[in-house]
């Protein structure tokens, strides 16, 4: 059983939501029961991203744009590599850090068996909105890999584009086309990254309830009082309800609905609604 973290009626209930379809999910005969019951590529992806702390005796999935960033902070924290979650450096997200895969297989079994395990989530359709415009938006190495890729593949005229005008539609037809297991770990389902059947995580925590649930986690591994989660950065612009709605409301219903079975598990398993896309909706 999970134990309860702080909160009001409506996280406790969503918990027991998460639960109950985590086991009814995973319950099914075909879900893998352990990391050794998955196909090699989809255990490696799972160990790459389980961060390990052998001091606190707790395994972190990492799920790149649900606060990872700031969880790899606290990990370098409490390992002494750096001082305070407050420094501000440009994150190195491989430096400093252990991960459960570059452990053998007996180190592996004993870590997954008894230690504390979490990962957070997100809402996915705001994890991809969030994933979308900081990566086309901001970040020039996306922009040449993935960006020219995009428009070559889905603009009749994409000759001139330097891979940072991807439209959100263009995206959406991407990520259509990919195989979930080879995407990109920023735009990857949650489920293929974590495999919360394969693995008995104790703790999920959400975006939504940040503060209060990665505390939680804190508290629960023992951390040391004056380790706690950082704030957002001033210049952080999280996606909202309205810019969610805008993108959603101003991008064809049909590639939305298309896209939702690859998303499936991650709205299902972590209790998210379907997005809602009825034109009564997108009036509003």
């Amino acid at each position: 059983r999970v134990p309860q973290a702080p909160g009001d009626l409506e996280s406790e209930v969503l918990r027991d939501v998460r639960n109950r379809t985590i086991r009814a999910v995973c319950g099914q005969r075909a879900m893998p029961r352990s990391v050794w019951e998955l196909p090699a590529g989809q255990r490696r992806t799972v160990l790459r991203h389980l961060l390990v702390s052998d001091k606190y005796r707790f395994l972190y999935c990492y799920v790149p744009k649900v606060a990872c960033s700031n969880w790899k902070r606290i990990l370098k924290v409490l390992d002494g590599a750096l001082e305070s979650v407050d420094v501000k450096l440009k994150m190195d997200h491989k430096s400093d850090l252990v991960f459960l895969g570059d452990m053998k297989p007996d180190e592996i079994s004993y870590r997954l068996k008894n230690y504390y395990k979490f990962l957070f989530v997100r809402n996915p359709m705001e994890r991809l909105l969030s994933a979308y415009r900081n990566k086309f938006g901001e970040i020039k190495e996306y922009q040449q890999k993935y960006g020219l890729e995009i428009v070559r593949r889905y603009r009749k005229d994409g000759g001139s584009s330097a891979g940072d005008d991807v439209t959100f539609s263009e995206f959406l037809r991407y990520l259509l086309d990919e195989d979930a297991e080879r995407m990109n770990e920023h735009w990857m389902p949650i489920y293929n990254l974590c495999q919360p059947c394969a693995v008995r995580y104790d703790f999920i925590g959400s975006y939504e309830r940040l503060h209060d649930d990665a505390n939680y986690v804190l508290e629960r591994v023992r951390s040391p009082s004056f380790v706690r989660f950082p704030e957002r950065q001033a210049w952080y612009k999280p996606v909202t309800a309205e810019t969610l709605h805008y993108y959603l409301c101003n991008t064809q219903r049909r590639l939305i609905r298309e896209l939702l079975p690859k998303y499936i598990l991650d709205f299902s398993l972590f209790a998210y609604p379907l997005p809602n896309i009825t034109s009564e909706f997108c009036r509003r």
